[in-house]
């Protein structure tokens, strides 16, 4: 494991790190509890899928990239503009440091100067560290969805999570 020495610098994610945010998220898929993608999408789709704001990568002291967050629109529909889904991403090497936190903690404030009322994110329940983590950082759990869809042919569930802003959309 690589200790990372002193806090990471929370920076906006640029194109250029997808290379390094994109390895990230194999390492995410690889390991089996952190989401049903099969695959890295290309960034092309990736960067369509995620919102333009309130995109975030840590990087070590070196500038190099140990984690990321981004946020994805949950409807297309006017009404839901400030509800987005968050996603949090660590290296291996990097976790239970403290690092996903410090994401999502400023994931959180960057959220709501955006104009982002709830962040919402679906766990499995497995992944007991980024449970944690959420409940930490002020998230709720509000159901879990029972074999909510099948991977490597296995029925998983789903730990619904969400933090409703103190701040926006009171």
């Amino acid at each position: 494991m690589m200790v990372v020495a002193a806090a990471p610098k929370i920076d906006t994610m640029r194109p250029e790190d997808w290379p390094a945010v994109s390895n990230i998220y194999l390492e995410g898929i690889l390991g089996g509890h952190a989401t049903f993608e099969e695959a890295v999408p290309p960034w092309e789709e990736w960067d369509t899928a995620h919102l333009k704001i309130c995109r975030l990568v840590a990087r070590n002291e070196e500038g190099a990239v140990v984690g990321w967050a981004a946020l994805r629109p949950v409807s297309p529909r006017a009404c839901y503009r400030g509800v987005a889904e968050v996603s949090v991403y660590v290296a291996n090497r990097c976790q239970r440091q403290g690092v996903g936190r410090q994401l999502l903690r400023e994931m959180i404030r960057v959220s709501e100067e955006a104009g982002i009322w709830t962040l919402q994110g679906s766990i499995f329940p497995e992944n007991h560290l980024s449970l944690k983590m959420c409940e930490v950082c002020g998230f709720r759990q509000i159901g879990r969805r029972k074999h909510v869809a099948k991977m490597d042919g296995l029925w998983r569930d789903t730990v619904m999570v969400e933090r409703r802003s103190p701040k926006v959309g009171i």
